[in-house]
């Protein structure tokens, strides 16, 4: 079935302009010094501009090497050694140089210069911009590979289970619940979507100052497993409440709201929210894909908004089951273009049978099907990478996408999470086209009811609706799509809209208020261990 026994995965992973670099457990992006740590007393390594010795001669050379057995890789020792803030900073630069997609627009500095393995870090990546003037690069980060670990593989992350949307980030600040994780504190609770926040600990959302922000931001996005804290909020009714909620170790819940909705007319409308492409969501798409299938849905709606991309290989098993068979075999489903440094991988086929994640190892499962030529993609901005892979992958075999809501995000690339000292790095390493060449849609994948580009796809412009919960029939883009089911076209409201920027007032615009600086992205793409993909029947890696 497929062109190779050996397929690469790629992961994709969506990064916002609302973060801050994770710190790393035990790594030397913990550092608060402001002095360079020189090199090891010992070693004669030195900086030499444009001069690169290969990446492993500084593997794993710590300077706070970690001790003992690592959990999540079979309790094996750490690789650990001793060396200094110097060596991860030459692991960086010849690593970025042997892998990053455009390693020869980044500026090779002297790591001497920067306090912090971080600071480095930051600056490996090119900052040339697309024909649109944006950053060309949006996606370069880290985060301690423990945290990679515990939400690569299980799906658990540290909060109360809340997940933020950001409508103004600088002061007047609205922060809103774009959706909840089920069962998790924050919905036990009474929280909903479209809640607005007040205040955190009495710290009003509003507060400008270094001490209020510092608290807002590890209240909101970074609190302590465990602790206690008061959120105020303002209900869509315009009720305000105060809630106390405990933080914890939350479980992601990737699929949600899978229900069939009937029309008017009779027509049977399959319809589910998937929030990211991350291993545990396959049994939860297998089974809404199964339901569809006993409710023999007529058309489909796959609620994308929030989904920030993750494992390829998930993508390629839900357009498979999107497609079935006779619409996608023997076509590729995305190829990676890498630097002319590096071998580019055998083209990703749609997959049509269950992995064990576990393992990374094929199953003899094979995936049921919906066997459909058109699907409804509901969209706005965060709606990134793996997820916009789906949309481009359909497209290339010539499947009917229908976009609605809002331009995507805009990342056809995607990188290999790779570990160094406790820390886990993303720096672009290729980038995708689908079985027709195309890929390039760094700028977003547009809804249009007037496609001219090649970016442009099928759809109708319409803004995310906070006053709705995700999956109510008068949800605007949900509704949205449903009249375009009915009648074929949009809504004449939305035929020549644009989407409608929040309520700010003037002097808000001209604001300099300090904005808050999440330290994950708030609509985080998820991630897995990049590893061969086994053909179907084979056991080995």
């Amino acid at each position: 079935m497929f062109k190779s026994n050996k397929l690469a995965q790629a992961t994709f992973f969506l990064f916002s302009s609302l973060y801050l670099t994770a710190c790393g457990g035990g790594s030397s992006l913990d550092s608060d010094t402001d002095t360079v740590t020189p090199p090891p007393a010992n070693s004669s390594t030195v900086w030499t501009a444009g001069t690169f010795a290969p990446s492993s001669e500084f593997k794993d050379q710590c300077a706070v090497p970690r001790t003992g057995n690592d959990p999540f890789n079979e309790n094996q020792p750490y690789p650990d050694t001793a060396g200094s803030e110097f060596t991860e900073k030459m692991w960086l630069r010849s690593w970025s140089d042997e892998t990053y997609l455009w390693y020869d627009e980044i500026e090779d500095n002297n790591p001497n210069d920067f306090s912090s393995v971080a600071a480095y870090y930051a600056q490996l990546k090119t900052f040339q911009t697309t024909d649109s003037g944006a950053n060309k690069d949006n996606f370069h980060f880290s985060q301690p590979t423990e945290d990679f670990f515990k939400e690569s593989q299980s799906g658990v992350v540290s909060g109360y289970g809340i997940n933020w949307a950001f409508l103004s980030n600088t002061p007047p600040r609205i922060l809103r619940i774009a959706y909840l994780e089920d069962g998790s504190p924050a919905a036990n609770a009474g929280l909903q979507r479209g809640d607005t926040v007040l205040s955190a600990d009495n710290i009003s959302i509003n507060d400008n100052t270094e001490a209020g922000i510092e608290i807002l931001n590890e209240v909101l996005f970074n609190p302590t497993a465990g602790s206690t804290h008061n959120l105020k909020l303002r209900s869509n009714d315009g009720t305000e409440k105060s809630i106390n909620v405990v933080a914890g170790n939350i479980t992601q819940t990737p699929v949600q709201n899978v229900n069939t909705l009937i029309t008017e007319n009779g027509t049977k409308v399959g319809y589910m929210q998937f929030n990211s492409h991350i291993s545990i969501a396959q049994p939860e798409l297998i089974n809404a894909v199964n339901k569809f299938k006993t409710d023999m849905i007529d058309e489909l709606v796959i609620d994308f908004r929030y989904n920030g991309g993750g494992v390829l290989a998930l993508s390629a098993q839900l357009a498979y089951m999107v497609a079935g068979p006779a619409n996608s075999r023997g076509f590729d489903y995305y190829q990676t273009i890498r630097n002319d440094k590096q071998p580019n991988d055998t083209p990703f086929p749609f997959i049509d049978f269950e992995i064990d994640y576990s393992t990374f190892q094929a199953t003899n499962n094979t995936l049921p099907d919906l066997n459909l030529s058109k699907v409804y993609v509901l969209s706005t901005e965060g709606t990134c990478s793996a997820s916009e892979a789906f949309i481009n992958g359909l497209k290339g075999i010539n499947a009917e996408v229908i976009l609605i809501g809002d331009k995507t995000c805009g990342k056809p690339y995607g990188f290999n999470p790779t570990h160094n000292c406790a820390t886990t790095y993303f720096t672009i390493q290729f980038s995708g086209v689908n079985e027709k060449g195309f890929g390039e849609y760094s700028d977003g994948l547009k809804p249009t009811p007037t496609p001219q580009f090649d970016a442009d796809v099928q759809g109708c412009l319409a803004a995310d609706d906070f006053n709705h919960q995700l999956g109510d029939k008068n949800e605007d883009l949900l509704s949205t799509a449903l009249f375009h089911i009915a009648n074929n076209r949009c809504p004449i409201s939305t035929q020549t809209a644009k989407i409608k920027q929040p309520n700010i007032s003037v002097n808000a615009l001209a604001d300099t208020g300090l904005p808050l600086v999440p330290k994950q992205p708030l609509y985080k793409e998820n991630m897995d261990l990049t590893r061969p993909l086994p053909t179907k029947g084979n056991s080995d890696e």
